[in-house]
């Protein structure tokens, strides 16, 4: 699977001015099927999310996502040219259109959302910002992190997330700033701070990256919202719908019952739903551009949300993440899909 990047990139400031005008990019679509791939913007070392395993294939729910988006679009989802960011270059690089979609643990945020010349097409994991300390120092709440040295990394809403609830609960705290998540996993391990704070999900994915992951503890506050999801260049609706929809497919499938597992035996399913879901009933793609059974490509190449979520973070991975937020409405989370109809 090949894994370039554009080295000539560069860029790192997030400008409004970087925004390269829509309108010279309206036909993601058209251009992804004539390279027959698409370009997806992930993590480099998140694991659970985008990191390479043992065979140098990236794998993670992030990565699950840019192949969910290929198998719609292209009928195959090992079609896809992942292109490592990190959180300062990822923003001008989908402006710059070095990729298609960007699918990097990233917070939806109106900023975001209004002045980068980006949408965001959904949610793919419900997130919040936590604090990890080392085990030794006794600590149970963050509540007792007055006078702490945290370390966190620049260029996300950690920064502002950190100041906003130390101010709040009348606090202080000696700031630590890193460029990478690796640096700030460094920088924790080898006592430079006496607090990690990132988004849960990191953290739980640095935690066992220590040589000891015993050493370390997350602390059970959650101190904002971080609903992470995809996000492509505004100025393409027919692209947004098709990333869009990709998570929603999943998402519906799971509620249905639909899986991996059994979408070859609900295809002579006689539920309405399910008919539509997988292009028995109606050709609800072609609005989009996309083959009938786009949504079948889906289940059946890469899963519902539930397998790749499963598979990543959940009882099936090292991490064991609870659903939490991230089951479904009806099971007492708020994952949430429009109906295909």
């Amino acid at each position: 699977m090949n894994t370039t990047r554009w080295l000539g990139l560069g860029i790192t400031l997030l400008a409004p001015a970087l925004w390269v005008p829509a309108t010279a990019m309206a036909d993601t679509l058209e251009n992804v099927q004539a390279r027959d791939s698409v370009r997806c913007g992930v993590n480099a070392a998140q694991p659970g999310f985008s990191s390479l395993d043992d065979n140098d294939q990236y794998r993670g729910l992030d990565t699950d996502v840019c192949r969910a988006i290929a198998a719609a679009a292209l009928g195959d989802a090992s079609k896809v040219n992942f292109v490592p960011l990190d959180s300062v270059e990822r923003f001008a690089a989908l402006q710059s259109g070095e990729v298609d979609v960007l699918s990097r643990t990233t917070t939806w945020t109106s900023s975001r959302d209004t002045t980068l010349g980006m949408n965001f097409t959904g949610v793919s994991y419900y997130d919040g910002q936590a604090f990890m300390v080392a085990s030794d120092l006794g600590v149970q709440s963050a509540k007792e992190l007055d006078g702490a040295a945290v370390c966190t990394q620049s260029g996300t809403t950690s920064e502002l997330n950190l100041s906003d609830y130390f101010r709040i609960n009348n606090m202080t705290y000696d700031a630590v700033v890193f460029d990478s998540p690796e640096q700030s996993i460094a920088g924790f391990e080898a006592g430079r701070c006496d607090v990690l704070s990132s988004d849960a999900s990191q953290l739980y994915a640095q935690r066992i990256q220590l040589a000891d992951p015993n050493m370390a503890v997350v602390l059970p506050e959650i101190i904002s919202k971080e609903p992470l999801g995809p996000a492509v260049r505004q100025g393409d609706d027919q692209w947004f719908n098709i990333v869009k929809w990709s998570l929603f497919a999943m998402l519906n499938a799971e509620e249905l019952g639909v899986s991996q597992a059994n979408v070859d035996e609900q295809l002579s399913s006689d539920n309405p739903d399910v008919m539509r879901l997988l292009g028995q009933d109606g050709d609800f793609g072609e609005a989009m551009g996309l083959q009938t059974d786009w949504a079948y490509q889906i289940v059946k190449q890469v899963g519902n949300y539930a397998d790749i979520y499963d598979r990543n973070v959940g009882t099936g991975s090292d991490f064991k993440i609870a659903r939490g937020l991230n089951a479904l409405w009806k099971d007492g989370g708020i994952q949430y899909a429009p109906p295909i109809r």
